[in-house]
């Protein structure tokens, strides 16, 4: 039974994904995707936060969230068009760009369709940590300890920790995503006394909360040898008897179930026996604007991989 529980289209994320997203579910279907989560990224807010492509729209908040509340249109119509092949689960990823952004998050989570959100930090100091390396670099300028690193992944899982704090996600976006740009991606974060004690932090945090890390495969798309999160991290996630779920973070059709097949190994070089991903009910829709009941279902790696060979 495989799935993902991260997922964009370029209709309602332009300039970072491609492709419609009834386009995307069909191709996922073939795949022998059995769920999928839907989870296009959530409006932003204040002139600061947009993306060099989104600055030039004559009204980019407007049009942000016009095509959010449009997404959750065409999500429900897709839910039940295809609820015979793919139980497709309504979601968004959430940013976290500053603490006034739970509000914002806590308004979109609202409608009864949303069955949850992915809990994500994107943005230190404001700035984009994955967007390019010149940005990066000017977030590294604006950490603590005098613009090292060390400072920015340090302020970054304390972003983190207030995410989880304010918003207490069901699963949790790319843990690590701060190394995605570093100058050495693959270092042992454990050296880094003050980084680790706020990871083991943060995870003890997720942990309490019930949360899923995701094994997002995306890193190793992006040239990175493991997925999020890192060997280290994820060894101490299931030391904790933390529990993973399964995303490809795919931006269309081309990323989806990318590296699934390394990163099911990976897991299984954890010890990892089992996946976790949600069940709705009732599916699809629900009577009288009511919200569904979100189940948790285990999957054994074994029968994931059947489709990964």
């Amino acid at each position: 039974m495989a799935f993902t529980m991260h997922s964009h289209s370029g209709q309602f994320c332009p300039g970072h994904a491609k492709d419609q997203l009834e386009d995307i579910i069909k191709h996922a279907i073939s795949l022998g995707f059995k769920t999928m989560g839907l989870t296009e990224h959530m409006p932003r807010y204040q002139e600061r936060d947009l993306y060099p492509e989104e600055r030039d729209h004559p009204d980019p908040f407007g049009i942000l969230t016009t095509r959010h509340e449009a997404y959750l249109v065409e999500a429900q119509r897709l839910q039940k068009r295809y609820e015979s092949q793919i139980h497709i689960i309504i979601a968004f990823e959430a940013e976290f760009i500053r603490p006034e952004y739970a509000a914002h998050v806590a308004l979109l989570a609202e409608p009864p369709c949303v069955d949850y959100f992915i809990g994500s930090v994107h943005y230190v100091h404001g700035l984009p940590i994955d967007y390019d390396r010149e940005t990066y670099a000017a977030a590294v300028a604006a950490s603590s300890r005098g613009g090292s690193e060390e400072g920015l992944y340090e302020d970054y899982y304390d972003l983190q920790f207030d995410m989880f704090t304010a918003l207490k996600p069901r699963v949790v976006g790319h843990f690590d995503l701060i190394r995605l740009m570093s100058e050495d991606p693959g270092r042992d974060v454990r050296r880094w006394d003050g980084v680790w004690e706020r990871i083991v932090r943060n995870l003890k945090l997720a942990k309490e909360q019930g949360g899923l890390l995701e094994c997002n495969t995306s890193a190793l798309r992006k040239g990175l040898d493991e997925p999020y999160p890192c060997w280290a991290i994820a060894e101490e996630w299931l030391k904790m008897g933390g529990r993973f779920t399964m995303s490809d973070d795919s931006h269309g059709i081309a990323h989806l179930a990318t590296n699934y097949s390394r990163a099911l190994t990976y897991l299984e070089s954890l010890g990892v026996t089992e996946l976790w991903t949600f069940r709705r009910t009732p599916h699809p829709g629900t009577p009288d604007r009511t919200r569904a009941k979100l189940e948790e279902v285990a999957v054994p790696l074994t029968e994931f991989r059947t489709s990964f060979p």
